[in-house]
Formats: structure tokens, sequence, C-alpha cells
């Protein structure tokens, strides 16, 4: 039987290996970019204690400028990954206007025991565990730099090393409304995208039914760069207040997982149709000056 190595933690049901960036539970196994996988080590660094929108962008985007947006999609995508359900959270609780908060347990993987332990093993136990769980939040604290320093050693690289320097894929956008009742416009918005983006000259761009083929399977960046053949990948989300729809999206260069573009757009909500189409030439306006010039090389 193998045991799990010196650096895995358990968060939750989750048995969370930093070192391969895989967690697993009963039997099933996912792997985690390393971006979300930052974003969860430094929940688990603090549990239970409410970590702000300002210091997540700060610790886990790193040289990068992105705005809140990117905080809320990695959240979402990540609790999608981790099972958990923002209404009733297991693992990742929203803070009103203030941040999230990891409410699952953070702690050492159980021991394997082989016999029950005398009264004097118990108590080196119990002091041991003591220790082992500041260890594990110093652990976490350590690895999350690891991951920060070393961002370029993901998965993300294996989707260059193809070469496919002239292509894009429209990821699935987000539906964050208060009610999650907006997905048919999500689902009409990345449609929209994909359309515009084709029209891009020299710029492959995968068919919408491609990308939502990943939709709710919690693959990650890497896996869909590398199934779908592209080095580019745009994301984002709608968000809905009052009869203001706010669509937000970015672009990614799966090699080096940065994010080379993002914006966000506000619409009355009138016209459902007409907003898609406004914000989709927005979009592709935008990034024509962004993905051609590396076309021509």
């Amino acid at each position: 039987m193998n045991h799990p190595n010196a650096t895995t933690l358990r968060i939750g049901a989750w048995l969370v290996d930093p070192t391969s960036g895989q967690i697993s539970r009963a039997g099933e196994t996912l792997r985690l970019d390393a971006r979300a996988l930052r974003l969860l080590l430094h929940l688990a660094q603090k549990p239970g204690e409410v970590v702000s929108i300002d210091e997540l962008l700060s610790e886990v985007w790193t040289g990068v400028v992105v705005t809140p947006d990117s905080v809320y999609q990695a959240v979402a995508s990540l609790r999608r990954l981790l099972g958990d359900d923002p209404k009733q959270p297991t693992y990742i609780a929203t803070v009103p206007r203030l941040g999230y908060r990891m409410v699952a347990t953070v702690g050492a993987p159980p021991a394997r025991t082989d016999s029950v332990p005398h009264s004097g093993s118990r108590r080196r136990s119990a002091l041991l565990f003591g220790a082992g769980a500041v260890a594990v939040i110093a652990l976490i604290a350590v690895l999350g730099s690891y991951y920060r320093r070393d961002e370029q050693v993901s998965g993300a690289s294996d989707a260059a090393s193809a070469g496919m320097r002239h292509s894009i894929a429209v990821l699935p956008f987000l539906d964050l409304t208060e009610q999650m009742d907006h997905e048919y416009f999500a689902d009409g918005m990345t449609e929209e995208l994909v359309e515009k983006l084709s029209g891009i000259p020299g710029l492959q761009v995968p068919p919408a039914r491609s990308s939502f083929h990943f939709k709710g399977q919690g693959a990650t960046i890497a896996d869909i760069a590398t199934a779908l053949h592209v080095t580019y990948m745009l994301d984002g989300s709608i968000r809905k207040s009052g009869d203001t729809v706010r669509v937000a999206a970015r672009l990614v260069r799966v090699d080096d997982g940065y994010i080379v573009w993002s914006q966000t757009y506000d619409r009355p909500l009138d016209d459902v149709l007409m907003i898609q189409e406004d914000i989709a030439a927005e979009v592709t306006k935008s990034l024509t000056s962004k993905v051609t010039p590396r076309i021509g090389n």
C-alpha cells in the first residue's frame, strides 16, 4: 500500500499533493493548474481566517496586473473541482465585501497504525500531532512560495511544445450571478466570441462544441490546451447588479500561465443578443492587437 509522502496535506476530504499538483478523494484524482494550486494552498494556510481579495491578488497573482474578477473566476473554478457548493460551502466560504475563508479542516493525512499504542505512545502521539499541525501550516507557506517562484514549471508548458502559436480557445464563460440563473447568457457569450474570433485572419479557433465538452469536467488549462492544440485561452464570467450586466474577459497564454489581457464591460440588460454581439466585437477588436502580431512570426 502506498502512503502519502511528507508533503501531502488533507483539506477536508481531499488529499493534496503540492509537488505533483494533484488532489485525490475516494479513488478520484484531479490535477490542478499552478494558479489554482497556489490559491488553494494560500487559503489553506489560514484556515478559518478571512483572506481579502487584495491579499489573494498580491500573493497568488504575484507580478501580474489583474482585476478582482480573476479572483472570482479562479475561486469559482476551484469550487467546481472540489465539488463545493457556494451556497452551502464545505471548503471555501464567501465573506461578502471582505473576501474568502477556508472552512474545511486542514491538517496532515492520517498516519498508518499497525497496533494499538501504549499510554506513553499516546502522549507522544498527541505531542507529535500538535507539532505536525504547526508543521503543516508552515509547509503550506513554503510550498506556496515555491509555486510563486516556479510558476512557469507547470503542465501548461506541454501545450507550448506543440508549436501551435496561431490558435485560441474560448472556454465556457462562468455564470457568477447571485442566483446563478443566467447560464444561457454565459453560453451565448461564449458562442458569439467563437464566431467573432474565427473571423481573425490566420487565427485557428476550435468550435464552441469543443470548448463546451470540457464544461463542468474540472479539466485544467493545460489539459484543455493540449486537447484542443491551442496556445491562448479566453475565459470570462458574467455578473448582474440590478438591470446592469457585467461581462469580464481575460486572455491567458498557456505556455506560462500569464494573463496578457483582461477587460470588463458593463451594459444595461435590455437586449441580450445585442449585448453579446456588442461585447464580442469589442473583445475581438482588443484581442486582434494582442494576438495578430504573433501570427506573423
